[in-house]
């Protein structure tokens, strides 16, 4: 497996580990919200490349007659100024740890807009933008270094579960379809300068252990590895994911893989969500991290946790001992992330745990 590799950037993973290890890190919050807020047309998302109706830079003029609007991953290529104020925002507000704009940068997810053969482009690009921030920051504060996570999301299908009541045995993707648009994502934002890879909102763990499989292969052909993050979902108040599994189940299935974090997000606000970090913080070696959303949403789809609600049952996440890493999801602004990052102060990171059988030996 790829944890016998050397890092790809010693240096950096050093600077990471020990931040971890001197304070709780606060990731950013949610990237759509950002880009709701400022009501963007077509346009915005075609820029000059796709406003003909078709890619001017691709050899084939690969047909995109239909709409673009809401594929925000695309605004790495039409828009990066926006994106990058996103990131300096949350940068700005305290986050330690900044998120690529890739949640739906796989060749799956841009089926949707026939844009599958961009997928390497759009992970090599959203890393890049974030990598140029991270490292501003990081030269008017160098004793406080900023990182890049390369998102890897779920995609909109599922690998366990068919989408067809009817016909339980049917799937609409496989194991291998997955792992070939999940390796093409991880070259490009290894190669946009991403500090670590995270596999992140995993409704489904087959879903997740292709990702993770691939990563593999690509650390393995490259020769070097970057820290794996893991940040499941539980999908309701039943407490399970998509797929059926707990909490500790989940992380049974994954722990193999010696993420650098293992933790959880979306779907539930953070009072819902403490029962199944506090399983986590329990039983992972690795480090824990929670970015929830800001509670759960309205009946118009919106988010009514404040940041100060919401940094206080963060709060006393940290005070028990539950917390590495923190940060927001759906509905959280900078606003959030900078009440979150506030209230971490003083609080010492969670503790790695030491299992009776390492006492033993």
């Amino acid at each position: 497996m790829s944890e016998t590799l050397a890092w790809l950037h010693p240096d950096r993973v050093e600077a990471l580990e020990q931040a971890l290890q001197e304070r709780i890190l606060i990731i950013d919050g949610a990237m759509g919200t950002m880009i709701q807020a400022r009501h963007l047309d077509e346009a915005d998302y075609r820029g000059g490349r796709f406003v003909d109706g078709h890619d001017a830079t691709h050899v084939h003029g690969t047909a995109c007659g239909h709409d673009l609007k809401g594929n925000n991953d695309l605004l790495s290529l039409t828009r990066p100024d926006i994106i990058a104020d996103v990131h300096n925002a949350y940068l700005e507000a305290g986050a330690d740890l900044v998120e690529t704009n890739t949640f739906n940068a796989t060749a799956i997810s841009q089926a949707d807009y026939h844009l599958q053969h961009i997928v390497y482009e759009l992970n090599r690009e959203g890393a890049r933008i974030a990598r140029a921030c991270c490292d501003a920051f990081t030269a008017k504060t160098p004793q406080k270094p900023r990182f890049v996570i390369g998102v890897l999301g779920p995609t909109s299908r599922t690998a366990s579960i068919s989408p067809d009541v009817n016909d339980p045995g049917f799937r609409n993707t496989s194991f291998d379809e997955l792992r070939g648009t999940y390796r093409e994502a991880v070259e490009g934002l290894i190669d946009g300068g991403a500090d670590a890879i995270m596999v992140e909102t995993i409704f489904d763990t087959l879903n997740a252990k292709a990702a993770l499989y691939a990563a593999g292969e690509v650390f393995r052909q490259r020769g070097g590895r970057l820290p794996l993050m893991i940040s499941g979902t539980i999908t309701d108040r039943s407490g399970r994911t998509l797929s059926g599994q707990t909490a500790e189940a989940f992380h049974a299935s994954l722990a193999h893989s010696r993420p650098l974090s293992f933790g959880l997000n979306c779907a539930l606000g953070a009072k819902d969500l403490r029962e199944h970090v506090e399983t986590l913080a329990r039983v992972c070696r690795s480090y824990v991290s929670a970015h929830p959303n800001a509670g759960l949403p309205n009946a118009f789809g919106e988010y009514d946790e404040t940041p100060e609600e919401m940094a206080t049952t963060l709060r006393e996440f940290a005070s028990s001992g539950l917390l590495n890493l923190v940060g927001g999801c759906c509905g959280t602004t900078p606003a959030h992330i900078h009440a979150i990052a506030e209230a971490m102060h003083g609080i010492p990171p969670r503790a790695l745990p030491v299992f009776e059988r390492e006492k033993a030996a």
